[in-house]
């Protein structure tokens, strides 16, 4: 008569917890989160996605395929959503440096939509009513009013919620030899920064005083933090921190993959992949 051996397994809930984890960092599936010594992967965020951004406050706006507008908080939590962002077609920016005030700009209709934190209506513009006819650029003001070029005088102006003409700087061809033509324009830290790829980042005060110049050229997805530029040329990030006046450079990884779109934030690295949003800590 042949004996059979019986094996008794007890379960162990923190054994069967650590097996997973090991497993899932072996596993292929697990390759998403390979870190290195400049990033540090913290989380996904799953979804189907056109477009992303990112507040001071780690908020990010994302939308969705059908056209929605959605605020995430930074746990990722959903807390409020836009159903009409196509009103006047694809915005051609979107603002989202004041938490308290979004701005959708649709340069072909000349006008911007303001929402508020809620993604509310609040109010919109139309540029030509106010005898402006050509703008690249706006961003939203620290006080909450609105900057813009008027690329037809040559001038950056601030305008109130109504569109009414607050301040306006000196004509830049009285300036420059060159005049700038901006891709980005971002209100931080007490002055505003104008970036052209060709000539590098402008800044000027709040009276749309020009104080300085700074020639990092060919710079994509630029965003400024606090005291810190930030933008990615060559698969490489690169930071320019103000008072230290010190540049990194950052080579992006090779398990990055492809991605979407990439916006450095709050020493925080965003990569917008067809799958969804990876977020990565930046060492």
């Amino acid at each position: 008569m042949k004996r059979t051996a019986t094996i008794s397994f007890t379960y162990h809930p923190l054994r069967a917890m650590l097996l997973c984890v090991v497993v899932c960092l072996l596993s292929p599936m697990g390759s998403f989160a390979q870190n290195d010594s400049n990033f540090h992967f913290i989380k996904t965020i799953s979804g189907d996605y056109t477009y992303f951004d990112v507040d001071n406050l780690d908020n990010i706006f994302l939308i969705t395929r059908n056209n929605q507008l959605k605020k995430l908080n930074n746990n990722g939590d959903s807390v409020a959503a836009y159903n009409d962002v196509k009103k006047y077609g694809n915005p051609s920016s979107i603002d989202v440096t004041n938490p308290l005030k979004i701005l959708l700009y649709y340069k072909n209709y000349a006008t911007v939509v303001i929402l508020d934190r809620l993604l509310s209506v609040r109010n919109s513009i139309n540029f030509r009513k106010q005898n402006i006819f050509s703008v690249q650029r706006i961003a939203a003001s620290y006080d909450n009013n609105i900057w813009l070029f008027d690329e037809q005088d040559y001038k950056l102006k601030k305008i109130d919620e109504d569109g009414t003409l607050l301040q306006e700087s000196t004509d830049w061809r009285m300036l420059f030899d060159s005049v700038p033509v901006p891709e980005s324009l971002i209100d931080q830290s007490q002055f505003v920064y104008l970036y052209d790829p060709q000539k590098g980042f402008y800044v000027f005060d709040y009276y749309g005083g020009f104080k300085n110049r700074y020639a990092f050229l060919n710079w994509n997805q630029v965003a400024v933090n606090s005291k810190t530029l930030y933008g990615f040329s060559d698969q490489t990030l690169y930071s320019y921190t103000l008072n230290s006046m010190q540049l990194k450079a950052f080579p992006l990884p090779s398990f990055f993959g492809d991605y979407l779109s990439i916006k450095a934030m709050n020493g925080k690295l965003y990569l917008l992949k067809s799958s969804g949003i990876d977020i990565y800590q930046m060492k």
